[in-house]
């Protein structure tokens, strides 16, 4: 079993023994650090829900076995038949149930209830049955070590970007895989969250700070840039707030949502039988896939 160990160090003059202090990852800290800050102070005055996905896991809810799907080629190639692979983050399954198609078995960690009992229902569905579910927070859990370990879009708002990386890194007996885009995923909402909230939204950290981190770590890695993605689109009006309610962090029905009812009037197009927010730009995600202990 593989578990964290908290090492403490001394720093000395600005110094470790033997190596710099982690400027890049003390970045990636403070700017989730920042974002959260700024979400906390000028969110309406509701409590946030225990389930940030509830309402909306099934917009990523997809079938195991479609084609096209860039990322999934990708990884299905990379992956051998008789490995085991680690999801961290799975959410509704978007990979780790195509995924279990070709390897040996899956462990997916996904925290959201919602999210995870999307999984176990389109699991249980497809009939597949290689799929072990742990709900927890990756923080929390201590697995045994697997081939892969697979992180896809979770690291934007880990606050302490390091000893998540390490812990990725001690149950992977292969390799260690993490996509990223290369901008935020929520860039699309960055002008309406100015108009709304009267203030310039502070950005996640992605993958241009991610590679900087692995620089730091002295992480010899590789990357695997994936076909470029449309955003997301929205069915209707009514799903488009609700969706970017959420975003913002809106109370249904407060001054500030029926402002953002107002502006979604004039922001909202519609493109192929979907309603996009003008603006949208296409999303570039990136594979980093590395070798635990390999060192530049």
């Amino acid at each position: 079993m593989f578990c964290e160990v908290k090492v403490s160090l001394v720093i000395i003059g600005g110094w470790y023994q033997g190596c710099r202090v982690l400027d890049n990852v003390q970045l990636w800290n403070d700017m989730v650090e920042a974002e959260h800050a700024q979400t906390f102070r000028l969110r309406d005055s509701v409590p946030s829900s225990l389930d940030h996905w509830r309402g909306s896991s099934g917009r990523f809810r997809l079938d195991p076995y479609r084609s096209g799907d860039a990322t999934v080629d990708l990884l299905f190639r990379k992956i051998g038949a008789h490995e085991t692979l680690l999801d961290v983050g799975a959410g509704a399954g978007r990979l780790s149930l195509p995924l279990s198609l070709k390897c040996k078995e899956v462990t997916a960690v996904e925290p959201s209830p919602s999210m995870a009992s999307a999984l176990r229902e389109d699991a249980a569905f497809h009939k597949i049955s290689n799929v072990n579910l742990v709900e927890a927070e990756w923080e929390n859990v201590c697995l045994d070590q697997k081939d892969v370990v697979l992180c896809a879009h979770v690291l934007y708002t880990v606050c302490d970007i390091e000893p998540f990386i390490r812990k990725l890194e001690a149950h992977a007996r292969g390799q260690v895989w993490v996509i990223l885009f290369r901008e935020p995923p929520q860039q699309r909402v960055y002008a309406l969250w100015e108009r709304v909230h009267q203030e310039k939204r502070l950005s996640l950290p992605c993958l241009p700070q991610f590679e900087k981190v692995l620089e730091e770590l002295a992480v010899k890695v590789n990357y695997y840039h994936i076909c470029t993605q449309e955003t997301m689109g929205f069915q209707s009006f009514e799903e488009a707030q609700n969706q970017l309610r959420r975003r913002l962090f809106l109370t249904e029905g407060s001054p500030k949502d029926r402002l953002l009812a107002q502006l979604l009037g004039d922001e909202l197009h519609e493109i192929e039988e979907h309603l996009q927010l003008k603006g949208s730009r296409p999303l570039e995600p990136v594979l980093a896939s590395w070798k635990p202990g390999s060192a530049l």
